[in-house]
């Protein structure tokens, strides 16, 4: 009997459509004439998705009665009964009632299966197993139900149903996820928009690499070795020297340019053991690796860039990072092409990174000016001199004959062209004096004497020592030059990058520090600010020589290392003016930073004053006209109007000394100095006697408070005195033919008040506006008070260890957010998914 295929639909939280989709997947199939059941399915109580059952065949459960609660679970005896060409099967990490046939569901659907009933079935992200722990750690909810991974792997379809985060917020606010009754707790624990952008990523992931593994099989079967780019694998190759670190770094950022780029790193080791590695080094590397997220592997191999070639293309690399060789220029010219041009020459198309590092070959240093030639070419010339000069006479001599005076002498001449070429004019000056003098004992008549008997051979003599001096003289400036030019070039690099540097802003001091040290060969160098260092680059030696240079005013630059020559004294003058204009810089910011809240502290001053002008003069004038009318001698009040003035009066000093107490409040909260006496506090007697303060009812207020609802740990009296303002702002702004809703919950070990209307809300961008002292955002009402009730209610939550955050009601509106720690010792009731104890048919997460 030919099995039957598997098509799971993977979600990455409840509501995005699944169990939808799988409907709709049925009733398509059934119309283009397939044989179509529901062996079980669990709509929620929404009406979309029930409907859809209308037009397909549902197959009966079996029922089972546990702890005296009726459950109905898949009949599997039934479906391979009714065998029909499709079976479709809802929550596949569902566990079944004690006595069913299979401890989980999945192993009812491998039953259909092998009957050669195809499946459809549904899963969300958190029931996989090897992802349960970190979805527990996005959303603090633990998972009971779970699926192995390789059950999941193993199915023939495996297709994302994907929502954006938002949409589904949407959703659920809607009413089209959960009842009305279960919105707010879902909104604000389990379907927060950053546990629902986590969870979708987890589920992308998940399932990207589900497809790389089959992709990798497709390749292995039909022999494929070429590169296919379907997304960036970066290969770090590591010798197990200390570049490693720089090279996995910089493999890492090329990783995170593209969405979803693997870092892969591999050291290569020979089999004979003879490469010298760094177990240290390594262990080290390879732990930075997989705090990158990257993977270490490493192969064997006797030809390392055949074998790190071979191991880029089989795990299908598309970006191939090493190192620049750290042999010298000599051992790379003894010992032919190194690893990097045979890694280019063999990776065809994947490109390869060649990074520089501080083992590469030394670092850039301004070449010295002081001889043109350096003293190692010169004491090469010498040697040539003195190993040369007896084997060309002792040629000579053995082919000597009466016409081969010219020869003899432009044999010598060469040998003091190519001194000179090599030595300059030092070493060529004597080579020529040595071989005039060789020429005139042994070639000269007379021979074996220093005394020439024609004037003619004198002369000629002369003029093969001028040649000589000459030649050796054109060698030297054009070495000279060259050192010239490039020392210019150098020069020009260095004040582009100081410059560059200084332009930059913040890391100019940092920048100028390590540049100069780099460039001087100095072993440290630091800058002194009014004689405290403010910057510093190396590590200084007892022995190094130091050399003050002064940059400004207040500033100066140490310089610690070798003694440096008067050219780089003129440079060093330009470094030191971009330094000073570097620590100006600074100084203005710095001053800029200490009149920032001043201006800020001014600012608010000026707004106290504006406001304080109207907000205090009004019940100022009010009570004062009160008592002065009551005062008044030759006026005769009634009773009623005696008691009228008495309670404006009364009103009057009553607001006057809210206002008195909201300005003394808000000094203590910017001063840091709030009192704050921290207890188990009843968050429903807060709501309850926030409600009585404010006289309001259940025509104006709805409440929405959790079941068995942990204490929190807060301060009651101002606890309460942040949701009266909460109560008050939202009252004030939604629609009378609203009411606002109060709603608390517990999730993650935190207690959440939420305040919501149905007004006009607040832009984003705005939102952090409203908790500025003396801010009404607009409003003209100036009844409303000093605009200190929210700037008060969130220094008072930071006060007792909480938040106070603005949120988007679902449909409209503003959501205020409190959310303090629970009380130690209470308990937390987590509501996340599978925190049901009892086999139930899977329960969608409501917290």
């Amino acid at each position: 009997m030919k099995r039957g295929q598997l098509r799971v639909l993977l979600g990455a939280a409840p509501g995005v459509g699944k169990t939808f989709t799988m409907l709709e997947e049925g009733a398509r199939l059934k119309a283009e004439g397939r044989d179509v059941v529901v062996a079980v399915v669990e709509t929620h109580d929404r009406a979309a998705t029930a409907a859809l059952t209308d037009s397909l065949e549902i197959l009966p459960r079996v029922v089972s009665r546990h702890r005296g609660v009726e459950l109905t679970e898949l009949d599997v005896a039934g479906v391979i009964a009714r065998r029909p060409s499709l079976a479709l099967v809802d929550e596949l990490a569902h566990t079944n009632a004690p006595g069913s046939r299979n401890e989980k569901r999945w192993q009812d659907v491998l039953d259909l299966l092998e009957a050669g009933i195809d499946v459809i079935s549904t899963v969300n992200v958190q029931h996989i197993e090897s992802l349960s722990d970190v979805v527990e750690q996005i959303t603090g909810a633990p998972q009971r139900e779970t699926i192995p991974d390789a059950v999941l792997r193993s199915a023939d379809q495996i297709e994302v149903i994907d929502l954006a985060p938002q949409a589904l917020r949407d959703r659920l606010a809607e009413g089209n996820v959960y009842p009305a009754a279960r919105i707010d707790a879902a909104l604000s624990n389990y379907f927060r928009l950053g546990n629902l952008t986590a969870l979708r990523e987890l589920a992308l992931l998940w399932l990207a690499d589900e497809v790389e593994s089959s992709l990798k099989a497709y390749r292995a079967e039909h022999g494929i070795d070429s590169k296919w780019e379907a997304r960036e694998r970066v290969v770090v190759a590591l010798t197990g020297g200390p570049e490693g670190d720089t090279l996995i770094k910089r493999g890492a950022r090329i990783a995170a340019r593209s969405a979803g780029g693997d870092l892969i790193v591999v050291h290569v080791s020979r089999q004979d053991g003879l490469a010298e590695t760094h177990p240290g080094a390594l262990a080290s590397q390879r732990a930075l690796a997989e705090k990158l997220g990257g993977s270490y592997h490493q192969v064997m191999g006797d030809d390392v860039p055949r074998a790190l070639v071979e191991f880029a293309k089989s795990m299908n690399a598309t970006q191939l990072v090493i190192g620049v060789s750290r042999r010298s220029r000599l051992a790379a010219a003894l010992s032919g092409p190194g690893i990097g041009a045979t890694v280019i020459r063999e990776s065809g198309a994947i490109d390869v990174h060649i990074v520089s590092h501080a083992r590469a070959g030394g670092q850039f240093t301004l070449p010295r000016v002081g001889g043109a030639l350096t003293l190692q070419r010169r004491l090469i010339g010498l040697a040539l001199t003195i190993a040369l000069g007896p084997l060309v006479t002792w040629l000579l001599t053995a082919l000597r004959s009466d016409d081969t005076l010219t020869s003899d002498v432009l044999v010598y001449q060469l040998l003091v062209v190519v001194i000179a070429l090599v030595g300059g004019i030092w070493p060529a000056l004597v080579a020529a004096v040595l071989s005039g003098l060789t020429l005139d004992y042994f070639f000269v008549q007379p021979i074996h004497s220093v005394t020439i008997d024609q004037p003619l051979h004198f002369i000629a003599l002369g003029l093969y020592v001028v040649n000589g001096l000459l030649v050796s003289y054109v060698v030297d400036q054009a070495a000279r030059r060259s050192r010239s030019a490039a020392r210019a070039l150098a020069e020009s690099e260095l004040l582009a990058t100081v410059a560059g540097s200084v332009l930059r802003g913040q890391d100019a001091l940092e920048a100028l520090v390590s540049r100069t040290r780099e460039v001087f060969g100095l072993t440290s160098v630091r800058v002194l600010a009014d004689g405290e260092v403010v910057s510093e680059s190396g590590q200084p030696d007892r022995d190094d020589r130091i050399t003050t240079v002064p940059a400004g005013s207040h500033g100066s630059l140490e310089l610690r290392g070798p003694t440096l020559a008067a050219t780089e004294q003129r440079l060093l003058g330009v470094i030191a003016t971009q330094v000073d204009a570097a620590l100006e810089r600074s100084a203005l910011r710095q001053a800029a930073d200490e009149v920032a809240p001043l201006a800020q502290a001014d600012q608010m001053r000026t707004a106290l004053l504006a406001a304080v002008g109207h907000d205090l003069r009004r019940p100022l004038a009010a009570a004062t006209a009160a008592v002065t009318g009551l005062r008044s001698p030759g006026v005769e009040w009634s009773a009623a109007d005696r008691d009228e003035l008495l309670t404006t009066a009364s009103e009057s000093l009553d607001s006057l000394a809210t206002l008195v107490t909201n300005l003394l409040d808000v000094s203590r909260v910017q001063a840091g100095v709030l009192a704050v006496s921290l207890a188990a506090v009843d968050v429903d007697d807060v709501v309850l006697g926030s409600l009585d303060e404010l006289g309001l009812g259940p025509d104006r207020v709805e409440l929405g408070l959790a079941d068995s609802l942990p204490p929190a740990l807060a301060d009651g009296v101002l606890l309460q005195r942040i949701v009266v303002n909460l109560l008050d702002n939202a009252i004030r702004h939604a629609p009378p033919s609203t009411r606002v809703r109060v709603a608390a919950s517990e999730f993650g070990g935190r207690v959440e008040l939420r305040v919501a209307d149905h007004g006009p809300g607040i832009s984003k961008e705005r939102r952090d506006e409203v908790f500025v002292p003396f801010q009404r955002l607009g409003d003209t009402d100036n009844t409303t008070g000093l605009g200190l009730g929210l700037a008060l209610s969130r220094g008072f939550a930071e006060g007792m260890g909480g938040t106070l955050d603005a949120e988007d009601t679902p449909g409209g509106g503003l959501t205020m957010v409190v959310s303090l720690p629970v009380a130690a010792g209470a308990e937390s009731s987590d509501g996340g998914p599978g925190s049901s104890a009892s086999p139930a048919p899977e329960k969608e997460p409501d917290a």
